[in-house]
């Protein structure tokens, strides 16, 4: 993939939050110790855990920003999930993208407002543009923490979270969960707050800045 990424006005893309707007998707888990068990208990099935992340970046004054999902006014993150067993990295990604961001089935788009009808076949579910896998993080015990490497000392990794730019079309219409919302979060933001967003949030400047945006 070239280093040149072009990146849209985030006013270009439609934020579905009316009758659009997708089911709730409330979190599989109601407690970390929930989900820690969930993925020891899968992990005994099936093996180590593959999850796929994308990173969708739009810009906003000249700025890059990204779209990411809040959960309960509190908890980010990247539109994303853990694969099917033996399932394709890319085209999970764009499965879980769909089930995330796609509007709900049956919508067709001439339901949708004027101003959201333009390019329309960029609309089309399935049609996401993935690109480089920036980042892989390890999960080396059924614990928390996660990192950008695998521990001298680990040879069973429990989950491998790769992280993939998705170059957004011109225009898109988004459908969010009720129990969400989508924010653009501003490179400014992420860069350095750890504190705030976590080790893996925070990096995603740093990943990045390999990369020339265009602005469109």
């Amino acid at each position: 993939m070239s280093n040149t990424i072009a990146l849209y006005p985030l006013s270009n893309f439609t934020f579905r939050q009316d009758r659009f707007t997708k089911e709730a998707q409330p979190e599989e888990d109601p407690s970390v110790s929930a989900r820690l068990q969930r993925l020891q208990n899968n992990y005994e099935d099936f093996g180590m855990r593959r999850t796929v992340e994308g990173i969708l970046v739009v810009h906003d004054h000249g700025h890059p920003h990204i779209l990411m999902l809040q959960i309960a006014n509190a908890f980010f993150k990247l539109p994303g999930d853990y694969l099917k067993p033996g399932e394709d990295e890319i085209e999970g990604l764009k499965r879980r993208l769909d089930e995330r961001l796609a509007p709900p089935p049956g919508i067709q788009f001439d339901q949708l407002p004027t101003s959201s009808t333009h390019h329309e076949h960029n609309n089309n579910s399935n049609d996401w543009e993935i690109g480089d896998c920036l980042a892989q993080w390890w999960r080396p015990n059924f614990e928390t923490f996660m990192y950008p490497f695998i521990p001298a000392h680990i040879t069973k990794p429990k989950e491998c979270k790769k992280l993939f730019v998705v170059q957004m079309p011109e225009r898109k219409v988004l459908a969010v969960p009720k129990n969400m919302k989508l924010l653009a979060i501003p490179l400014f933001e992420l860069y350095d707050n750890a504190a705030r967003y976590g080790p893996q949030l925070s990096a995603i400047p740093h990943l990045l800045s390999r990369y020339n945006f265009i602005y469109q």
